[in-house]
């Protein structure tokens, strides 16, 4: 192939490129498959009314600002052992989203009848 029907990669993609990866590799996983990732200390919990793919977004662009707010108002943080254990009793659903090193979770909330 010649240089010039090469499709160069970008080094850095738009941020709404980034958003649409992010939702694409967004799926529902069990706690009881995150374990691994759990015992080395990479899962970070996202609260609930929180958009998973923002937190993913901010997390890679490395917004310290805007991250060391959530850590500091809880709505993000490692998941804990009692969180953890909790989890693990319920077989509990998660929406997941890998933002190397970290995978971010958020439970999966059902819709009422």
């Amino acid at each position: 192939m010649s240089e010039s029907t090469a499709n160069p990669i970008p080094e850095t993609a738009p941020e709404e490129d980034l958003r649409t990866k992010l939702n694409r590799e967004t799926s529902k996983i069990s706690w009881h498959e995150l374990q691994k990732f759990y015992a080395k200390g990479a899962v970070i919990g996202v609260a609930a009314g929180m958009d998973l793919i923002e937190v993913g977004v901010q997390i890679s662009a490395d917004n310290k600002t805007l991250v060391q707010q959530w850590l500091a108002d809880g709505s993000i943080s490692q998941v804990n052992d009692q969180q953890a254990q909790a989890w693990y009793e319920q077989e509990q659903m998660l929406w997941a989203v890998v933002i190397m090193p970290w995978v971010l979770v958020q439970p999966v909330v059902e819709a009422s009848e």
